[in-house]
């Protein structure tokens, strides 16, 4: 099983990335915004060096709210609930790539989907968040989920989940309702909002897999600019470069 959006002041507890290797940032307009740009960083010294080019994506088709992450909880801004079709910002951990293919070549975990394997949203389940194979996973509620991770058996043909990694929110499902299934992944259309989801290009996707290290401890930061803007200094975030 793998574990699968009044003004506060700045958090300072940015040693929760503190020994991040790479740094993948997402920028949108604002909350509302539905589609963004991602760029890629690697640790150089005690900031950031750039890494490739600036690719679009797309995220919720509501926008964006703050999620449950490696940073405080934040309340100036709107807070990610299940099924709100808002993307969760914040800094997150980066977790297991998967995809249709048996193996893939990146530097992350990697698991190959089957038709079994579902990722729970039902909030009441014992499994919440977590990608399960229901043909062996005993839970009550498992059958109620609407994830299935094999996309192309289960939807026509659906390529969304070709390629993708979960994106830690909400960990283990410990806040009920909190949102589950956050993940990157393939986008249907170029700009194609997502239930929650950060999309993107095929060529982006496989690009940042082959560059991804598990071992480099990499995180997973979005948020709109002038929340980007404000929490810059103070969490250690990247000079953006246009």
């Amino acid at each position: 099983m793998l574990a699968a959006c009044a003004h506060a002041p700045a958090s300072t507890n940015a040693t929760a990335w503190s020994d991040a290797g790479q740094l993948v940032l997402v920028t949108t307009a604002d909350w509302d915004a539905t589609t963004g740009e991602l760029r890629r960083f690697e640790r150089d010294g005690t900031g950031w060096r750039e890494v490739g080019d600036a690719a679009p994506i797309s995220v919720g088709r509501t926008g964006t709210a703050w999620g449950i992450g490696l940073n405080d909880a934040r309340s100036d801004g709107p807070v990610k609930r299940e099924g709100d079709g808002k993307a969760p910002a914040g800094v997150f951990a980066i977790g297991t790539a998967f995809g249709y293919a048996a193996d893939a070549r990146t530097g992350l975990d990697y698991k190959g989907m089957g038709f079994n394997d579902w990722c729970i949203d039902v909030p009441e389940s014992p499994m919440y968040n977590q990608i399960v194979d229901r043909s062996v996973a005993k839970a009550p509620g498992l059958d109620k989920s609407s994830e299935p991770m094999r996309l192309d058996l289960h939807a026509n043909g659906d390529q969304r989940y070709r390629q993708g990694f979960v994106i830690e929110h909400n960990a283990g499902g410990t806040t009920p309702r909190g949102g589950s299934c956050i993940f990157a992944h393939l986008w249907g259309s170029p700009g194609q909002a997502t239930a929650g989801c950060t999309a993107m290009a095929p060529e982006t996707m496989q690009a940042m897999l082959g560059w991804l290290d598990r071992t480099r401890k990499p995180v997973f930061v979005l948020l709109p600019q002038a929340q980007y803007a404000v929490l810059k200094h103070d969490w250690n975030l990247p000079e953006i470069v246009r």
